[in-house]
């Protein structure tokens, strides 16, 4: 898992360097530990600890915006409407693309899926609506298969 973060990390770096935007110090970190969240999203608040745990004990709330707001804008995270959180982008390569989010309610993992037939129907609709859709988000609440499966087993076991 090291292995792929490091990967990761140096593939957004290069992208940084393509789109001649500063990656900082501190932007890494950030950008590093959404990463090391195994497929979970992170609340800024517990980034902040995070953040002052490591290399930087005297962060403040704005520096870990600032780093949010900028991974959100280079499309390297996204933010999580429903929870108020944050995950790493799978297709950070795009930088305009839609999303759905599956977002599992016991074990909080998070899986991205594009929606490019989904796109489609939305614009659809929203042409019928005379409407211009900008972005869209979508997510979706429930369990994960795993999850699903102890619920199951725990239910009947009963």
């Amino acid at each position: 898992m090291k292995n792929n973060t490091q990967k990761l990390l140096i593939q957004i770096k290069n992208l940084c360097d393509k789109r001649c935007v500063r990656l900082t110090p501190q932007r890494l970190i950030v950008l590093r530990l959404i990463s090391q969240c195994n497929g979970g999203a992170i609340s800024a608040y517990n980034l902040l600890r995070l953040l002052r745990k490591s290399e930087f004990p005297h962060a403040k709330p704005s520096t870990i915006y600032r780093a949010l707001n900028f991974l959100l804008a280079q499309g390297f995270i996204h933010r999580i409407e429903s929870t108020n959180s944050f995950m790493l982008c799978h297709y950070f390569y795009e930088l305009s693309h839609n999303f759905a989010f599956f977002i599992c309610n016991s074990c909080k993992q998070v899986t991205e899926q594009t929606t490019k037939e989904i796109e489609k129907i939305l614009q659809s609709m929203a042409k019928i609506a005379g409407f211009i859709i900008f972005n869209n988000t979508i997510e979706a609440h429930g369990l994960c298969t795993k999850c699903f499966n102890v619920k199951l087993h725990t239910h009947f076991k009963s």
